[in-house]
């Protein structure tokens, strides 16, 4: 069900393209910090021995 955007579609659908390749892209980098930190963590609390 696409409406009929005329001659802005290609502009229309790029920018819908782009906006989901920006969430994707800041999706994995929030994801690959975390699992960063933790492992950051666990050093740490190994480290001092809890």
């Amino acid at each position: 069900m696409m409406p009929d955007l005329g001659k802005y579609a290609d502009t229309v659908i790029l920018a819908y393209i782009t906006s989901f390749a920006f969430l994707i892209g800041l999706v994995a980098l929030t994801w690959m910090q975390s699992r960063r930190a933790k492992r950051l963590l666990d050093a740490e609390e190994a480290r001092r021995g809890k």
